[in-house]
C-alpha cells in the first residue's frame, strides 16, 4: 500500500498521531529538559564571602519535636558566613519547645518564638510566617519545613550567590526520601521530580508560577511591598505556591539546581501522607493567576490524544493490512518513549530521584489521573472541614 491509497480515516489518525507526538517532543524537549540544561551549562557563581549577603532561615514547626531534633543540625551547621535560623513554634503540644530551648543552647544563631493560642486556625501556618518574618533581622529569607533538611553544607550559600545576581525570588528542587519497600514508591518520586520541573522550567523561562516551601527564599522587602499575606487570608494554606504565584517578579525569580542546593524529606513513608502532602498543592492550583502553569493542559491533552491515536492506527493498520500505518505508529511511539525516557533519566539522575525504565509508561499514562482524583479528595476534606 502507498500514501496515495490511504483512506480518509487513515490519514485523520495517522495526521493525529504525528501532530500529537511533534507536541510531545516539544514538551519533553523545551520544558521539561530545561532544568537539566540549565544547570549543565550554568557556570559556577565566584562569591567572595565578604559580598554574600545576610541570609534568615524561617522554619515553623507544630508537633515536629521528632523532625526539628533530627533536621535543625543539617540547617543550622552551615557554611555560610553571616546567618541566623528562626524556628516558629505554632501552638506545639509535644516536646517541641523543649527542643528549641536546648538547641539554643548550643546553637547561638538559634531563635525561636511563637504562636500565641488564640491564633486563627485558616491563617495559623501564615501567621507564624510573618511572625518569623518580621523576627528577621536580615534582608534575605530563605525558607523550609520542620520534615526537611538541606542535602548538603553549601545549601545557604548557593541561595546566597543567586541573591547577588539582582534575584528577588529564588526557588529549589525539594526531594523525596521514600523507603525503598514502600508502595508506589517510583510513582510518588516520579510524581514529585515532574512537578517540580514543571514549575521550574517556567521559572527558568521567566514565567514563574509558584514554588514549594520546603525550599525557596525571597527578599523581605518584597514580603512587606505586597502588605505579606494580605492577598491570600481568605485561602485555606498557599502561604508558598499560591504566594509565589502572586509576587514573583518574572525577570527577578531565579532557581537553584545545584546538588548543594537540594533539601529532602523522609516524612512521606506511605501513600496516604503524600496524598495529603499533594492534594493541597492540586487544590491551590485553582487559585493560580497567569497562563503560564496551564499551558501544561496542552501536554496533557496531547499525550491522551497521543495514546489513543497510536492505539487507533495500530488496530486499523491491522485490520486493514495498511503496514505503514502500523510501522508509522510504532515507530512514532518508541521515538517518544526514548525522549521521555532520557530526559526523566538526566533529570532523575542529577536530583537523584529514581531509576525508571518500562515503568515510565506506566506513571506517564496514570500521574494525570491521580492528580485528578486527588484534586477531588481535597475538594472533599475541604468541604468536611469547612
Amino acid at each position: 500500500m502507498t500514501l496515495t491509497q490511504f483512506t480518509l480515516t487513515e490519514w485523520i489518525l495517522g495526521g493525529t498521531l504525528l501532530l500529537c507526538f511533534l507536541i510531545q517532543l516539544f514538551f519533553w524537549l523545551f520544558f521539561y529538559k530545561r532544568s537539566y540544561n540549565y544547570q549543565k551549562k550554568k557556570r559556577e557563581i565566584a562569591v567572595p564571602d565578604e559580598a554574600l549577603p545576610a541570609i534568615s532561615v524561617i522554619v515553623t514547626s507544630r508537633n515536629s519535636a521528632e523532625e526539628l531534633a533530627q533536621n535543625l543540625p543539617f540547617i543550622i551547621e552551615q557554611d555560610y558566613p553571616d546567618f541566623e535560623v528562626i524556628v516558629v513554634n505554632r501552638g506545639s503540644t509535644d516536646d517541641t519547645d523543649m527542643v528549641l530551648k536546648a538547641a539554643e543552647q548550643k546553637y547561638p544563631q538559634l531563635y525561636h518564638t511563637y504562636v500565641p493560642a488564640e491564633a486563627d486556625g485558616i491563617n495559623e501556618k501564615k501567621l507564624a510566617l510573618t511572625l518569623g518574618i518580621k523576627a528577621a533581622k536580615n534582608d534575605y529569607l530563605l525558607f523550609t519545613e520542620a520534615y526537611c533538611r538541606p542535602c548538603s553544607k553549601q545549601w545557604i550559600k548557593e541561595y546566597g550567590k543567586e541573591f547577588t545576581q539582582g534575584k528577588e525570588v529564588v526557588l529549589g528542587f525539594s526531594r523525596l526520601e521514600i523507603p525503598k519497600k514502600t508502595a508506589l514508591r517510583g510513582f510518588m518520586l516520579y510524581d514529585n521530580l515532574i512537578h517540580h520541573l514543571k514549575f521550574l522550567s517556567m521559572a527558568i523561562l521567566h514565567k514563574p508560577f509558584m514554588g514549594i516551601g520546603r525550599n525557596l527564599a525571597y527578599k523581605k522587602e518584597l514580603f512587606f511591598r505586597h502588605k505579606g499575606y494580605s492577598s491570600i487570608l481568605n485561602l485555606e494554606g498557599g502561604e508558598d505556591d499560591i504566594y509565589i504565584n502572586r509576587i514573583a517578579p518574572k525577570k527577578k525569580t531565579g532557581v537553584v539546581l545545584s546538588r548543594e542546593s537540594i533539601t529532602e524529606t523522609d516524612s512521606v513513608k506511605n501513600f496516604s501522607t503524600w496524598r495529603t502532602l499533594k492534594s493541597g498543592y492540586l487544590h491551590s492550583k485553582q487559585y493560580y493567576k497567569g497562563f503560564s502553569f496551564r499551558i501544561f493542559g496542552l501536554e496533557t491533552f496531547s499525550k491522551y490524544l497521543f495514546y489513543l491515536s497510536l492505539i487507533g492506527s495500530i488496530v486499523l493498520g491491522v485490520l486493514t493490512n495498511n503496514h505503514i500505518l502500523t510501522a508509522l505508529a510504532l515507530f512514532l511511539f518508541v521515538v517518544r518513549y526514548a525522549v521521555q525516557w532520557r530526559v526523566i533519566t538526566l533529570n532523575s539522575r542529577h536530583f537523584d530521584t529514581g531509576k525508571y525504565h518500562i515503568n515510565l509508561l506506566f506513571y506517564d499514562i496514570f500521574q494525570p489521573l491521580n492528580n485528578t482524583r486527588f484534586r477531588k479528595y481535597a475538594a472533599r476534606r475541604n468541604r468536611a472541614w469547612g
